[in-house]
């Protein structure tokens, strides 16, 4: 396993609602995020208060704080396609994951090592926002079984990758129901009969330069 000492998300207010957002300071980064990444030449920096990551394979920025219950997650996320050897893809999250087979996500890294295929091992609802070369927008709900199938898809030019753009997530678990928000718009959404109640959230991307800032978490 390979972190990263750099970059902090500073506490905001402490009630009911857990809330954070990034700062600038890099010291605690280790504390607050864990990278696994399938390649040991990933890059983390640091520009105008985002974390920019470039990720020559498979890499999931996995926050370190469980989360459960009904919550809300927040970011505002890129990809850029500006530089050789940028490629436009892959703007994708994990939340709400688990390991059927072990306490925490973190302690079978080494096994999974970043590879996409491993992480059917994980209980968990991704989002591939413009996968497969920004071909395909797709959710699914893994079990801790491999191939899960695709709950929704698109493939239209309006629901697939920008260059340069910042965009605004937000997932949401309340109760039930599972959703996936980009810039103020519902994409998917899940009335699930048995929802992943508890786990952790990564950013995932590969072969690609991201950058993600303005975190945050707030109980609903």
């Amino acid at each position: 396993m390979r972190t990263v000492s750099l970059f902090s998300f500073l506490l905001l207010c402490f009630c009911s609602c857990n809330q954070w957002s990034d700062g600038l300071n890099e010291k605690e980064f280790s504390a607050k995020w864990t990278v696994e990444s399938e390649s040991p030449d990933y890059s983390v920096s640091f520009v105008d208060g985002a974390c920019e990551i470039v990720s020559p394979k498979g890499l999931t920025l996995w926050y370190n704080e469980k989360l459960s219950g009904d919550v809300t997650i927040e970011y505002d996320a890129i990809v850029y396609d500006a530089v050789e050897g940028d490629r436009l893809s892959d703007l994708n999250c994990f939340w709400m994951a688990t390991d059927p087979e072990a306490d925490s996500v973190f302690d079978r890294l080494d096994q999974r090592n970043g590879v996409f295929k491993n992480q059917a091992q994980l209980s968990l609802y991704y989002v591939g926002y413009g996968g497969n070369h920004n071909s395909t927008t797709r959710f699914r709900r893994y079990d801790g079984n491999p191939g899960p199938a695709i709950l929704g898809e698109y493939t239209d030019a309006e629901h697939l990758l920008t260059p340069n753009k910042w965009y605004h997530i937000k997932l949401v678990s309340s109760g039930n129901i599972v959703q996936y928000w980009i810039d103020g718009q519902k994409l998917f959404e899940l009335d699930d009969p048995q929802p992943h109640k508890e786990g952790w959230f990564g950013f995932r991307t590969t072969l690609s330069r991201t950058a993600i800032k303005n975190f945050k978490h707030t109980t609903n």
